[in-house]
């Protein structure tokens, strides 16, 4: 298919459905027929004419007249009634018997409905009207899609005949009108953005079309472009009034005024859901609810009253205060788990580690949440108010509870939640959340005695507390009436089946002497603690105390291990008797976490009694040994070939072994925090270098935009940390890391600043691969800031020095990058050949990801060069890979480049489609120069389809940003903007 002529449908395949045998038909593209799956052969083009016509009549009869005026019209042959004779009999010997009959002096095609793909079409619309009238919007959308995936090319392709040209526009038209209906349903749905690329090469092709420039126009607004929608309905206006001579229809004007009176109504959608999702998804995060949950009766009762009318209110969030270890999430998870009914599109749950020493950002909190909806990683902007409007939107038309669980204050929760009624927030805290507008605030207290002792029963067993009632009430008030002292109190006590209840009071009672300088409530907690770590068995009080040490929000079964230096079978069965006297908890299958307070608790105890000490520092370098060995085989396995394994600090203990990259990657991004979490803890003498290293091999976190900001946090503290540790090969490294963020995110100037004081550091540390590394992105930025020679210069250093270490990848990279510096000063042969280079020793090496970037150098240089198809097919296959390996930065740019090569080609409306894309991928990151280049291209591919207006407010943002940037490429947008003022 010419790419110009519309939007690519799937191969069309043969329906399921049939009569007898398995027969089915289409009309919606070529006329055709199969049995079983096989075709059929499709005779000549009267002979195809003759069977549209029939089927097209869905089983009536025409008569033998009506059949010849349709194949020939008025030109028909003097043995016009013998030929169609000849064709029926032709088909009856191709059909299965009964299906063509003769009757009434005509002919009919007597099958079932659903064979023919028309039909089911329609069908399938009819179903989709009645789900839009009863608000049922997103299954509408996809019965609308649906019936579109039928379509393969235009209808009753190659048919002659006047009855075949008439029926061919008719269906032309309903698909425009299916298109147009499946767009509102769009914009009701809030995929707005997703909408305006699709919008744009509609309007090229159906420039008249009043409809589509009212859905273009909507789609806008809704996206923030207020002036780019206001310049729709100019340009709509000055080409009716050319073409037609007549004013833009009411419906268009009145849109234009609402959107010239910023009308919050029409801002929002009926039913949004999240944007670039790739699929609905239900989450059910909720951890698991305690089988002997306690007391709280009206507590419950008054927080399950206000759950189950949040579908009726504004949003109903409650917010839980007390002090530690006193229940709170024990009583918000049960409360959750009650109400689950009233939230029928999920539940989501974040332990917002607000007691912590680095309570959670609200933006990473964020972007796992939007994952957990299905939004995909390259539809997640980097900003948090980006990030929570689009969460906001995500959730907006679902009803669904999110309890955000150990929050440190309002300002915390407050992006995180839900915007609209029928969603709920049920928040836990230590702190009153007294500046939270309009949080149903819960003051939870010790328990009651009753409460207290009640528990303590079902845990222990109602024969020993009915026996010893006295002494079970001391040992509930030992516990000071907390919860989760009780249940560790508890919990060993049922482990200690000879073990009174008097005896676990006695030893309560001297815990609390030997503590008793601490506050009453921490006294309590600490005691218990104290008897239950004292009556762990050896092996499970080691772990108890290593794993307290691991910063992070929790830690999985293989890194556990690490940390215990035990096989994994052996670390779960101690994980898991530790999570059984509740001093531990499971997370999720394969993961663990502490209670804030027993971490603290767990990290006292091994400062007291871990022996020798050297062995705390011993358990977190095996931890960072850990990650640094498994994160460097997800490098290796994604980029063979690569030589950074061989330049990375040694390790002792080994980590996960992958064989498959997905798998490799998946591991990479679910252990981002705690890996990061790792990275900082590790700046300190003896671990700064592995730590530095760490962060090279998980490089792809800052990459993929989904964690840049900790990324680059992570690294500007280890280059501090190396700095004041007189450590000048980490300290080149962490800014050689640095750098590669900025050049990330789009800060060139500050990236050029870290490359080259980590090229200087690592020449004074004869740091080889280092050297390499930032003389390569020395030349990249360099080209970015237009300083030409120096960027020759040092990528040319970079391709000599990684052929001197043997890398063969960094070589590949540096070729590649030159290319681009060849490029821009006009020896386009040169980049050619060196962009080639480097993609086919990347191919050689069966690097796919890196194969990416030099297909993506290699497409750029065969545009230059007027090989635009050639070019074409590079940036495809480049973008393949890149969204496959969620590389959003890279995504964004091979749709750019895309629709540059679309544009040098004569297709403004194809590059207008794939600008548009790339402007909505690249939310958020890559900076703003890369995305004044992506509105200049759009600007150009919109002044190409006449929509002039549009394309002036494009040029205008793109001559601000590059202003403000004191960018060159201000005056080329200057000279594209001159002839519109003047006009």
């Amino acid at each position: 298919m010419d790419r110009d002529s519309g939007p690519r449908v799937p191969e069309q395949r043969a329906p399921q459905q049939s009569r007898g045998a398995g027969l089915c038909f289409s009309v919606l593209g070529p006329v055709r027929a199969w049995r079983d799956g096989e075709p059929l052969p499709p005779g000549s083009p009267q002979q195809r004419a003759l069977l549209a016509a029939l089927l097209m009549r869905d089983g009536r009869t025409a008569t033998s007249g009506e059949l010849i005026d349709a194949i020939w019209g008025e030109e028909s042959p003097s043995q016009a009634l013998a030929a169609l004779r000849t064709y029926a009999s032709r088909l009856r010997k191709i059909l299965d018997p009964g299906v063509l009959v003769s009757e009434s002096g005509g002919y009919a095609i007597r099958v079932r409905a659903e064979t023919v793909d028309l039909n089911r079409a329609q069908q399938l619309a009819a179903r989709a009207e009645k789900a839009t009238a009863a608000g049922a919007r997103t299954e509408a959308r996809g019965l609308i899609a649906e019936a579109l995936e039928l379509w393969d090319g235009e209808p009753l392709a190659n048919v002659p005949g006047p009855y075949a040209e008439t029926q061919r526009a008719r269906l032309e038209e309903w698909k425009l009108q299916l298109i147009e209906s499946r767009l509102d349903v769009d914009l009701e749905v809030g995929a707005h953005a997703e909408a305006v690329s699709e919008l744009t090469a509609l309007t090229a092709a159906h420039p008249l079309r009043e409809r589509l420039r009212e859905l273009l126009m909507l789609a806008l607004y809704r996206s923030g472009r207020q002036a780019e929608a206001l310049a729709v309905y100019a340009d709509t206006r000055r080409l009716l009034a050319d073409e037609l001579g007549v004013d833009p229809r009411p419906e268009l004007s009145l849109l234009q005024q609402r959107i010239l009176q910023a009308d919050t109504e029409l801002a929002r959608p009926a039913e949004p859901a999240a944007p670039a999702a790739s699929t609905t998804l239900r989450p059910a995060q909720l951890p698991a609810t305690v089988p002997d949950f306690t007391g709280r009766a009206a507590f419950v009762r008054e927080l399950g009253d206000r759950l189950a009318a949040a579908e009726t209110s504004v949003m109903a969030v409650s917010a839980l205060a007390g002090i530690g270890g006193v229940g709170k999430t024990t009583l918000a998870v049960h409360v959750a788990h009650a109400a689950r009914p009233h939230f029928p599109d999920g539940q989501l749950y974040v332990d917002l580690q607000g007691a912590g020493s680095r309570a959670a950002e609200p933006e990473t909190v964020l972007g796992a949440f939007l994952r957990a909806l299905g939004t995909n990683d390259s539809a997640i902007p980097d900003s948090l108010d980006e990030r929570a409007a689009l969460y906001r939107s995500a959730l907006d038309g679902r009803r669904v509870l999110v309890l955000l669980d150990n929050a440190r204050d309002a300002a915390q929760i407050r992006p995180l939640l839900p915007g609209t009624a029928g969603s709920a927030a049920l928040v836990t805290s230590r702190a009153r959340m007294v500046d939270l507008a309009g949080a149903h605030l819960i003051d939870l207290d010790v328990m009651s005695p009753e409460e207290a002792l009640q528990l303590f029963t079902r845990i222990v067993g109602e024969e020993r507390v009915t026996s010893e009632r006295q002494a079970s009430l001391d040992v509930v008030a030992a516990c000071g009436f907390l919860p989760l002292a009780i249940r560790i109190a508890a919990s060993r006590l049922a482990a200690r089946r000879t073990w009174t209840v008097s005896v676990l009071a006695a030893k309560l009672a001297d815990e609390r002497r030997r503590l008793d300088e601490l506050q009453a409530g921490d006294l309590a907690v600490k005691a218990t603690f104290e008897l239950g770590y004292g009556q762990l068995e050896p092996q499970q009080a080691r772990a108890f105390r290593l794993l307290g040490l691991a910063d992070g929000p929790d830690i999985s079964l293989a890194a556990a291990a690490a940390v215990l230096d035990l096989e994994p079978h052996r670390a779960e069965d101690v994980l898991e008797s530790l999570v059984d006297t509740s001093l531990l908890e499971s997370a999720a299958p394969g993961r663990y976490r502490y209670h804030d307070l027993v971490r603290l608790y767990a990290r006292s105890c091994a400062e007291r009694d871990e022996q020798p000490p050297v062995e705390r520092e011993l358990a977190l370098s095996r931890l960072l040994d850990f990650y640094l060995a498994t994160a460097a085989r997800v490098y290796a396995i994604e980029r063979p070939g690569d030589r950074l394994a061989d330049h990375l600090e040694p390790t002792t203990y080994e980590g996960l072994v992958f064989t498959d990259p997905h798998d490799a990657r998946d591991w990479l991004y679910a252990e981002a925090m705690s890996l990061l979490a790792c990275v900082r803890q590790s700046a300190g003498p003896g671990t700064v270098r592995r730590a530095v290293d760490l962060l090279w091999s998980a490089l792809d976190l800052a990459e993929s935009g989904a964690n840049s900001k900790e990324y680059a946090s992570a690294a500007g503290l280890l280059r501090d940390a190396a700095r004041a540790e007189q450590d000048p090969r980490a300290e080149g490294r962490a800014a050689i890391a640095l750098a590669y963020v900025h050049h990330v995110a789009g800060r060139f100037d500050q990236g050029s600043r870290e490359a080259e004081e980590g090229d200087r550091l690592a020449g004074d540390t004869q740091d080889a691969l280092s050297r390499c590394w930032a003389a390569n992105l020395r030349g990249i930025m360099a080209f970015y800031q237009n300083h030409f020679d120096e960027g020759i210069e040092q990528l040319s250093r970079a391709v000599a020095g990684f052929r001197a270490c043997e890398d063969a990848a960094g070589e590949a990279s540096a070729l590649c990058n030159l290319s681009r510096l060849h490029l821009v000063t006009g020896d386009v042969a040169t980049a050619v050949d060196l962009s080639r280079q480097g993609t086919e020793m990347y191919d050689r090496m069966g690097h796919a990801l890196k194969g990416a970037n030099g297909r993506y150098a290699l497409g750029l240089a065969l545009t230059q060069s007027g090989r635009l198809d050639d070019a074409f097919d590079q940036l495809q296959g480049a973008l393949e890979v890149f969204r496959d390996s969620r590389q959003r930065l890279w995504e964004g740019m091979a749709l750019f480049r895309i629709a540059e090569v679309d544009l040098a080609a004569g297709r403004p409306a194809q590059a207008a489609a794939g600008a548009e894309m790339a402007l909505t991928v690249l939310r958020g990151i890559g900076g703003d120069w890369r995305r004044g280049n992506v509105l200049t291209v759009l600007g150009r591919a919109l002044s190409g389809i006449g929509q002039s207006g549009r394309a002036r407010v494009c040029w205008q943002e793109a001559l601000t940003i590059y202003e403000g940037l004191e960018s060159p490429e201000a005056d080329q947008v200057r000279k594209l903007l001159a002839p519109l003022a003047a006009a």
